[in-house]
This record gives structure tokens, C-alpha cells and sequence, in this order.
């Protein structure tokens, strides 16, 4: 199995998603002794953010790039080539300010490429990415699986879409929740931990 880890917090050690994802990795490992692991610190080399020179690059065939081109497009084709290659994604995601932090959404801007990760057939999108297994380690402060703030959680809800629009739909969310909340914060790592099933 070739696992592909994306860590998205610039907490490093003291950061619950990357515990949690940590953890489902090395499930993950264990499950299968002939893996591979690529890792990515996506707060350590983060991606661009997308400029003029990025889109023009996605949208220009590659016998007609300039050099400027090549070198822009470059991010994103590596990226891509990675994900295609793996059969396991794990995606590190810290909930801020309801939704995933800008080095996440920056890494998927990079691979959500028409004609590359998705394309449409007439008027209906058809995801490129497929047989692959999505697990999301989603941290956050509330509560945000159930209750009155669920309506707030976008983190989740965001990815199961973007990545299912590029053909993803085999994800399994874990969530280590209320880990700044009195009472929760003490037991939060370890009853997400456990509920680890792959």
C-alpha cells in the first residue's frame, strides 16, 4: 500500500490532527507491512497560492507552456502524479474559523484540475481519482459533529465535497473534538484514537 500523509497544522507536535492522523497512519502501516509513506508538512514547504501564472499554466496545453508556465504548473503536476500514485490519503485538518486552514485549501487549488482530477462528460462532472481510501483527521476546539453548532462545521463537510467532486468517495472522517473544552479536553485524543476503524 502507498500512503499519502498531508499535514496541514503549523502546530507541529502539540497539534491534535496530527496526533489523530499520526495514529490512523500507523494503523494503517500496520495493516499493511509492504506500504510506502510519503509525508507532507504543507506548513513546512507550503504550495502557492494560485496566481495569474498558475491558472494560465492549467489551461494551456503543455506543447504551447512558455518557461514561465512550466515552472508554475510544475507545483501542481507533482502533486497530482503523487495522489494518483497513492492508495491511501490521510488529511491532517485543524478546524479554523469553521473551515480547513488556507495551507490545505492551497494544496487542493493546486490539484483540482480540470481534464487532470475531474472533467465533464456534456454537463455532468466525472471525478479522475479513484480507488483511493480518504481518511480526515479533523481536530477542533467545540463540538461540532452534533448539536447546535454543526451547522458551523464546514471542515468536514468541504472536503467530502471537493473530494468527492475529483472522484474520492471512499472517506472515513475521525474527529478528536472538544479538546478546549472542560471535561472533554482531558479524554479527547484517546476516545479519538479508538474509535480509529479502518
Amino acid at each position: 500500500m502507498k500512503i499519502l500523509h498531508l499535514i496541514s497544522s503549523p502546530r507541529g507536535e502539540a497539534s491534535f490532527s496530527v496526533k489523530l492522523g499520526r495514529a490512523i497512519v500507523s494503523e494503517l502501516q500496520s495493516a499493511h507491512p509492504d506500504h510506502t509513506l510519503i509525508t507532507h508538512d504543507l506548513t513546512a514547504t507550503p504550495f502557492p497560492h494560485l496566481e495569474e501564472a498558475h491558472i494560465t499554466s492549467f489551461f494551456t496545453p503543455e506543447e504551447k507552456r512558455t518557461p514561465e508556465l512550466v515552472e508554475a504548473v510544475k507545483h501542481s503536476d507533482e502533486a497530482i502524479a503523487e495522489l494518483m500514485n497513492a492508495d491511501a490519503v490521510v488529511i491532517d485538518a485543524p478546524m479554523y474559523n469553521f473551515g480547513i486552514p488556507s495551507t490545505l485549501k492551497t494544496w487542493i487549488d493546486h490539484i483540482a484540475r480540470a481534464g487532470k482530477t475531474f472533467k465533464y462528460d456534456g454537463k455532468t462532472p466525472e471525478g479522475l481519482v479513484t480507488n483511493k481510501k480518504v481518511y480526515l483527521a479533523i481536530s477542533s476546539g467545540g463540538v461540532y459533529s452534533e448539536g447546535f453548532m454543526k451547522a458551523y462545521d464546514f471542515t468536514e463537510s468541504y472536503l467530502r465535497a471537493v473530494l468527492g467532486f475529483m472522484g474520492m468517495t471512499d472517506i472515513k472522517a475521525f474527529r478528536v473534538e472538544g479538546v478546549k473544552v472542560p471535561g472533554m479536553q482531558e479524554t479527547a485524543l484517546d476516545k479519538a484514537i479508538q474509535a480509529i476503524e479502518l
